[in-house]
């Protein structure tokens, strides 16, 4: 069925990579047939002490102590090999991050050339004078008044608090006292009341 859209997929592996990692490949396989070997020759060395040829057992121990030297030395290969490889990924990240940089740089200097302090300082200017046009407006048609008028207001609110007020003349009369209303239902007589008499 292949590829449902018919396209190649791209590998992100470089060829640095396939390398690095063929390198490290190569070595696991070695470390493997080193520490299988390892394992024959101790056991070939029991097999030797058994039949006492203590000198062949002590030459292949010797050739097995080598062999762990170089699985040592195997291990040390394949560590750096990995370690290169963060390197190579690390700095490829750098690169793309110092190319991002650049295009940025690249793309404030274009904005730059387009606009200048003075043309910003113009805009700027010319924002304030509309926007304080339009407050001009705003109190033109609401009817606001200005510092003048409210000055003048507090003047001739002070002029007449200051003033002595004529009030009307105080009755000298005394009031009349308020009689109380009776009721014309309470002071009827009762019907019974009136037939027994």
């Amino acid at each position: 069925m292949g590829n449902l859209f018919g396209r190649k997929r791209r590998s992100r592996v470089t060829e640095q990579d396939r390398a690095v990692l063929q390198q490290r490949d190569k070595l696991r396989q070695y470390q493997k047939r080193l520490s299988l070997g390892l394992e024959r020759e101790r056991a070939l060395a029991r097999q030797l002490l058994r039949d006492g040829k203590k000198e062949k057992a002590m030459l292949l121990l010797k050739k097995k102590r080598y062999q762990e030297q170089l699985l040592d030395k195997t291990e040390n290969q394949i560590s750096n090999l990995e370690r290169m490889v963060q390197d190579i990924e690390f700095t490829q990240i750098e690169m793309k991050v110092i190319e991002g940089l650049k295009i940025g740089n690249e793309c404030l200097n274009k904005m730059h050339q387009v606009m200048s302090i003075e043309e910003v300082e113009r805009i700027i200017g010319e924002t304030q004078d509309a926007v304080e046009y339009q407050r001009q407006i705003d109190e033109l048609l609401a009817g606001s008044l200005t510092d003048e008028d409210e000055d003048a207001i507090l003047e001739e609110l002070n002029t007449i608090t200051q003033e002595q007020l004529e009030l009307p003349e105080v009755p000298s009369e005394p009031l009349p006292e308020k009689i109380p209303e009776v009721s014309p239902i309470k002071n009827r007589p009762k019907p019974e009341l009136v037939a027994a008499s």
